[in-house]
C-alpha cells in the first residue's frame, strides 16, 4: 500500500504493526528522557558547586531547547497546511540556490536510474516478473497521482521534503551555535585561568598591597609603557592600530599587561581592598556573560532569514558571508588591544614622573559608542555567524551530498571551512582572554564583584528602600545608591571611585598631544 504524497513506499498507522509502533515510541521517549535527565543532573551538580552563572546558562539551554520544540511542533502541525499553498509554477523560477540547468540534469539522471533498473527487470526470475506486474494492475491512474495544486495547474509553495530538510536545518544550527558557545568559553577559560599564577604571584611580592607613595615612578622608563606606548602625533595613532592588529595573534595579554590593568581597576573601583582578588573576579564576570551568549536572540534569527534569502545561484553568498565573522573578529581583537594603547599612552601623555607606582584609569570613553558591553553582543554575533557557516556545510553535505549544487564549488568550500576554524580557535585562546580583561576597565565594575549572597542582599535592600518610597536627601541618596549598585556602579567606603591617577603626579609632562 502506497504511502503519503512523498512517494515513499510503506504503510499508514492504521496497517502498520503495533509491536514496530511501541518500539520506535519506546525509543523516542527514552532518548528524550535521558536527554532531559542528563540536563537536569548536570544542572544539580553545578548547584552543588555554586556555580550559578553556569547553571543559568544551562538554563538558556534548555529555554533554547524548548523553542526549537515549539519550532517542530509549529512545523509539524501546519504542514498539511503549507503544501496546499498553491502559487504559480513561474514564481518559482527566480531566486534558486540551483539553477534551472542542474534542476534539468538531476531529473534526467533519474529517469536514467529508472531506466537501467526497468531493463534489468529480464534477469528477474519470471514468478517475481509475474507478481510485479500483477501489482502494477493496482496502480493509481495519473489522474490519481495528481497532487493538490497539480490539479490546479500550479504547485505548492514549499514541498514536504523542502519542509522536513529546513525543520533538521533549524535544530542543527541550534546544535551547532550552543556546542560552538560552549568549546568557546571553556578553552578561553583554560587560557585565563593560567592567569591565576600571576594573581598569586602578586600577593607573594608584597603581600597584596600596591607602594603608591615609598618610590617615584618615571613614566616613560616604565616597561608597561614602554611595551604599549608609540609616541605622539598621528603617526604613533597609525602605529598604535597596526601593533595592535598583530597583537592579538601573540602574547594578547602579557603578565606586565596583567598587573597594570588589575591595578589600575583596584585603585579606581576598590581602593579600600587592595587584596582583592581580581582574577576571581573576572572569571565570574565571564561567567555571568556567558548565559547571555548560548541563546539565539530574535535577531540572530532574523539575520538567519535574511541569509537564506541572498542563497542564490551564482552569487555565492555563503563565501562572501564567510569573512564577516573573521572581520568582526580581527576588529574587535584589535579595538580590545588598541584600549590597552590607550590606558597607556593617557599616562605617558599627562606625566613624566608619578608617585608610587603606575595606575591607569579605567574610563568607558575608550570603548565604541562609550559601551564596554558592545563588544559582548559582536562576540555573540560572530560566534553565531560561524556557528551558521559551519552548521549550513555539514547540513548540505549529509541531506543532499558533497557534489550538490547547493553545496557550491570546491574553491569556495575550502576557504569557508578554514576562516570557521580560525575564528574559532582566535576567538577561544585571544579574543576572549582579552575580552574578559579589558572590559573591565570601563567606567562601572560588574554585579560579580560582589559574591552571591551579598548581590542578593544588596538587590533585596535596593526593592525594600525603593517600595518605602524614602524621600530625605540621606535616605533618599541611599536608596538611589543601592540601586546603583544592583546596576554595577561603584559605591561604598570599601568599594569606591578613588582619585585620578592625576592625584599622585609629582611632575607634570611639557609634552603634550600634537
Amino acid at each position: 500500500m502506497a504511502g503519503g504524497g512523498g512517494g515513499e513506499e510503506g504503510n499508514n498507522l492504521e496497517f502498520t504493526p503495533t509491536w514496530v509502533v511501541a518500539v520506535v515510541c519506546s525509543v523516542i521517549v527514552a532518548a528524550s528522557f535521558a536527554a532531559e535527565r542528563f540536563l537536569h543532573y548536570g544542572g544539580k551538580f553545578l548547584k552543588k558547586k555554586n556555580q550559578k552563572p553556569l547553571y543559568e546558562a544551562l538554563l538558556k539551554i534548555k529555554e533554547e531547547l524548548m523553542l526549537l520544540g515549539f519550532i517542530s511542533l509549529l512545523l509539524t502541525v501546519t504542514q498539511n497546511g503549507i503544501i496546499k499553498i498553491c502559487v504559480p509554477e513561474g514564481w518559482t523560477h527566480h531566486m534558486l540556490p540551483c539553477s534551472l540547468k542542474d534542476k534539468e540534469e538531476k531529473e534526467s539522471a533519474k529517469l536514467t536510474e529508472h531506466f537501467q533498473t526497468f531493463f534489468s527487470f529480464s534477469h528477474i526470475p519470471a514468478t517475481v516478473r509475474h507478481l510485479l506486474a500483477d501489482n502494477e494492475d493496482h496502480q493509481p491512474t495519473a489522474a490519481e497521482k495528481l497532487g493538490h495544486c497539480a490539479k490546479k495547474g500550479k504547485v505548492p509553495l514549499l514541498s514536504v521534503e523542502a519542509l522536513h530538510h529546513l525543520h533538521i536545518f533549524i535544530f542543527v544550527l541550534a546544535i551547532v551555535h550552543v556546542t560552538f558557545c560552549v568549546l568557546t568559553v571553556m578553552f578561553g577559560g583554560l587560557k585565563i585561568s593560567q592567569w591565576k599564577h600571576w594573581e598569586n604571584s602578586i600577593g607573594d611580592e608584597n603581600n597584596g598591597t600596591p607602594d603608591l607613595e615609598s618610590t617615584v615612578t618615571h613614566v616613560r622608563e616604565h616597561a608597561f609603557i614602554q611595551n604599549r606606548f608609540t609616541g605622539f602625533g598621528k603617526d604613533s595613532a597609525l602605529l598604535g592600530w597596526v601593533k595592535s592588529f598583530f597583537k592579538q595573534f601573540y602574547g594578547s595579554v602579557t603578565k606586565l599587561d596583567y598587573v597594570t590593568l588589575r591595578l589600575g581597576f583596584i585603585m579606581t573601583h576598590c581602593r579600600g581592598n587592595p587584596k582583592f582578588n581580581f582574577h576571581k573576579y573576572m572569571i565570574r564576570a565571564l561567567e555571568d556573560d556567558f548565559k547571555k551568549v548560548v541563546g539565539i536572540s530574535w535577531y540572530l534569527w532574523i539575520f538567519v532569514v535574511i541569509f537564506m534569502l541572498l542563497n542564490i545561484n551564482g552569487w555565492h553568498t555563503y563565501f562572501w558571508i564567510s569573512f564577516v565573522p573573521l572581520i568582526l573578529l580581527l576588529a574587535v581583537g584589535t579595538k580590545l588591544e588598541h584600549v590597552i594603547i590607550q590606558l597607556a599612552h593617557e599616562v605617558a601623555e599627562k606625566h613624566s614622573a608619578i608617585e608610587g607606582e603606575l595606575v591607569v584609569q579605567p574610563r568607558d570613553d575608550h570603548f565604541w559608542f562609550h559601551r564596554p558591553h558592545i563588544v559582548l553582543f559582536l562576540i555573540h554575533f560572530i560566534l553565531f555567524q560561524n556557528a551558521f557557516e559551519i552548521a549550513f556545510f555539514f547540513w548540505i553535505l549529509f541531506t543532499y551530498g558533497f557534489d550538490s549544487c547547493i553545496m557550491g564549488r570546491v574553491r569556495y568550500i575550502i576557504p569557508r571551512l578554514v576562516i570557521g576554524v580560525f575564528v574559532q580557535v582566535l576567538c577561544s585562546y585571544s579574543t576572549l582572554p582579552l575580552y574578559a580583561i579589558v572590559t573591565q576597565m570601563g567606567t562601572h565594575f560588574k554585579k560579580a564583584i560582589f559574591d552571591e549572597q551579598v548581590q542578593a542582599r544588596l538587590v533585596g535592600w535596593a526593592q525594600k528602600a525603593k517600595k518605602k518610597g524614602l524621600r530625605g536627601d540621606s535616605n533618599g541618596q541611599s536608596a538611589q545608591g543601592s540601586a546603583q549598585v544592583g546596576a554595577g556602579i561603584q559605591l561604598g567606603p570599601v568599594f569606591r571611585r578613588a582619585s585620578a591617577p592625576e592625584d599622585n603626579v609629582i611632575v607634570p609632562s611639557n609634552e603634550g598631544h600634537e
